[in-house]
């Protein structure tokens, strides 16, 4: 399984907006093309940053719906007010304890390792983060998503609300040091996005 990001630096006066639009006129863009398996956007009201995902089953789905998506993805820019930045990642890890519900906050993080050590990562991601996260209460869903040849990654995990999180929040933070050290991994960046579209059907790949 693969996945495009659409990420988006817009007016917080127009994730209102920008959210219809995604919702109202992209999502259904994107429905008819072959390989194509959801979508999901992240915003941030105070930063206006948006991110929006779409999963495709196979690379060659995702590389072939450009045409279509570079029309949508120009659209939702102009809406939101922001130039896109695009990335493309292979969907490593999957796992959803339930269903996202109205008002669920991501907490995405994005680090690097050497692209060497991008198997091992992806196991200690596996093994040690993700059964811990499990244990949390309010805690949804979690993905890891990596670009081999970089050593980039991203991983995000979703929870009932800022609330949820925010209880859990010393927890996570000792989760996320013993697993950065353990992949001698470099944290690039962390924020938190309110999950404003969940309408991914990935199944779980763990």
């Amino acid at each position: 399984m693969y996945a495009r990001t659409t990420t988006i630096d817009g007016e917080p006066s127009s994730i209102d907006a920008g959210i219809v639009q995604i919702r109202d006129t992209v999502m259904p863009m994107l429905e008819g093309l072959s390989g194509y398996i959801g979508l999901s956007l992240l915003v941030d009201r105070t930063s206006g940053r948006c991110i929006a995902t779409s999963a495709w089953e196979t690379e060659e789905a995702m590389r072939a719906s450009d045409s279509v998506v570079h029309e949508a993805r120009d659209s939702a820019a102009q809406t939101l007010g922001g130039i896109p930045e695009i990335a493309e990642w292979e969907i490593a890890v999957l796992h959803r304890d339930h269903q996202s519900g109205e008002g669920a906050c991501v907490r995405v993080t994005w680090v690097k390792v050497d692209p060497d050590q991008v198997d091992r990562g992806i196991d200690i991601f596996k093994m040690s983060v993700m059964p811990a996260l499990d244990d949390l209460e309010g805690h949804c869903s979690t993905s890891l998503l990596l670009d081999r040849a970089s050593g980039r990654a991203v991983s995000s995990t979703a929870f009932d609300s800022a609330e949820a999180l925010a209880r859990n929040q010393s927890r996570i933070e000792e989760l996320k040091a013993a697993s950065t050290t353990d992949a001698s991994a470099d944290i690039l960046d962390e924020r938190d996005f309110e999950l404003a579209i969940a309408h991914l059907r990935v199944p779980e790949m763990v």
